[in-house]
């Protein structure tokens, strides 16, 4: 990942992943969720063997794992672990593919040898290519696609392993709002052709969008909630009336739309690469481990939620976090070198729940703007029982005004619970006001999240009670 890739008015994530075909069972330790990847890059002199690493993945709810190569060691160590594991070209490497016998080479000797022990699922080849001007690069960037999926089709593989190449969202000429997503004039002559290819292949469009730079553009607290999944106002697309709560359903809604506009609705889209530094420079806004276990935390459960995007809702979206490890050798800000879910010893960076259920992830309610310094989450917890043990409700705190209690209401509802009870003809829908509707909501939300007082903060606008708030034939969830 390079910074000079991932800022403009929309920003995106980037790594390189496909989707799956045909995955092996294999043996893991716990249950994994098959929507949530993470990448695993090696620019650093302290990481874990790779058995090792095979190990760890296996103890979490990672299903997929993107390298930047295909490193051997690394392919063996997965064999029989059922872990989707995508293999990468580099950019460098890319104008030798278009001859079809290197890429029949590289096949045979980075894929055939490791199928089916180790489940290679994708081949991603370059980087954000047609971000780089490199006019020669992008010319010979569809040649390369092809080849190495004849490559693949001439070994029976093509089924089973998929081959793509990841943008960035600087792909678009409009992001705002997301009805209105369009690609680049400039890049229509390479687009149209490689999403034709998309389309005859069955591979998805892969996209790199990253609200944190996008973040870093307009540091402001409502952008910062917004970005991280937290209680925010939203923004609504005039065009559709749909109303976004967070900003990364916004950024794949306008590459759906761009997509729709070119007649390519078929061609899915993968998140290659998201994530947010736990550690930065002074003079990086929002860079703290608070906002990054925010982020991550939050992301890992809007994608295990399967709620989609208000444009393509109740779907699944395959997304690859960045990243699995700290990479301490890598150049630029500080940041770069702290995207990591791990440390180099394998100890956990921050806790977002990736070693049991999401729900017990103490992801924090309330954005904070400082940089560097790793924090606890700094809203005041409520005082009632934290956990399961018990029963306890999250309800809005006395004299919250309507507007703080409609933000509440339509990000609990935007998180994938099931607000159908509160709407017409729900069995809570009357008394049909903001305040019942949002008490409902943020006590779904709050059970569902795994019951700690954390998650039911609501930027300081809620509190827990022992008293059940249901009535009549509305009950209200409880443990």
């Amino acid at each position: 990942m390079t910074t000079m890739v991932r800022f403009g008015a929309v920003v995106l994530l980037a790594v390189i992943f496909c989707i799956p075909f045909a995955e092996s069972k294999g043996r893991v330790l716990v249950e994994h969720s098959p929507a949530l990847g993470v990448t695993y890059g090696q620019v650093a002199d302290n990481l874990p063997p790779p058995s090792a690493v095979a190990h760890l993945v296996q103890s979490t709810l990672i299903s997929k794992v993107k390298l930047y190569g295909a490193d051997p060691a690394i392919l063996k160590a997965f064999a029989n672990t059922g872990i989707g594991m995508v293999v990468g070209v580099a950019n460098d490497q890319i104008p030798s593919f278009n001859q079809l016998s290197v890429a029949q080479d590289w096949v045979k000797n980075n894929i055939v040898p490791f199928v089916p022990a180790t489940n290679i699922i994708a081949v991603c080849v370059g980087n954000e290519v047609l971000y780089s001007g490199d006019q020669n690069l992008m010319a010979q960037l569809l040649p390369a696609l092809q080849n190495l999926h004849t490559a693949l089709v001439e070994v029976s593989l093509d089924r089973r392993i998929k081959v793509s190449t990841p943008h960035s969202m600087a792909l678009l000429s409009n992001s705002e709002p997301p009805s209105m997503g369009r690609i680049k004039d400039e890049y229509m002559g390479i687009i149209k052709p490689l999403l034709e290819f998309l389309r005859q292949t069955g591979a998805p469009l892969m996209i790199n969008p990253y609200p944190y730079f996008a973040y870093k553009s307009d540091p402001t607290d409502s952008t910062l909630a917004y970005a991280l999944f937290q209680a925010n106002a939203g923004r609504v697309d005039t065009n559709t009336g749909l109303h976004y709560t967070n900003m990364l359903d916004a950024q794949l809604d306008a590459v759906y739309s761009a997509l729709k506009s070119l007649g390519y609705t078929d061609v899915d889209i993968v998140v290659a690469e998201t994530g947010w530094p736990s550690q930065g420079d002074p003079d990086e806004a929002g860079v703290n481990m608070q906002n990054a276990m925010a982020y991550n935390g939050n992301l890992i459960k809007h994608v295990i939620s399967m709620v989609g995007t208000p444009l393509r809702p109740n779907k699944s979206i395959e997304t690859y976090i960045f990243a699995l490890f700290n990479e301490d050798k890598k150049s630029g800000p500080t940041s770069e070198r702290n995207f990591g879910l791990f440390k180099a010893d394998m100890s956990m960076a921050y806790d977002v729940g990736l070693r049991q259920s999401p729900s017990a992830s103490p992801t924090p309610t309330t954005p904070s703007s400082s940089p560097a310094t790793p924090a606890p989450s700094t809203g005041t917890p409520a005082t009632a029982p934290p956990t399961s043990t018990g029963k306890a409700w999250c309800v809005p705190k006395a004299g919250v005004d309507d507007k703080t209690l409609q933000q509440n209401l339509d990000y609990a509802c935007g998180q994938g619970i099931d607000c159908r009870p509160i709407q017409p003809g729900g069995a809570c829908y009357t008394p049909n006001t903001v305040v019942a509707h949002a008490t409902y909501a943020m006590n779904a939300l709050y059970q569902t999240l795994g019951r700690n007082s954390w998650n039911c903060d609501f930027s300081h606008t809620a509190t827990l009670t022992s008293v059940d708030p249901s009535y009549g034939g509305c009950a209200y969830p409880h443990p």
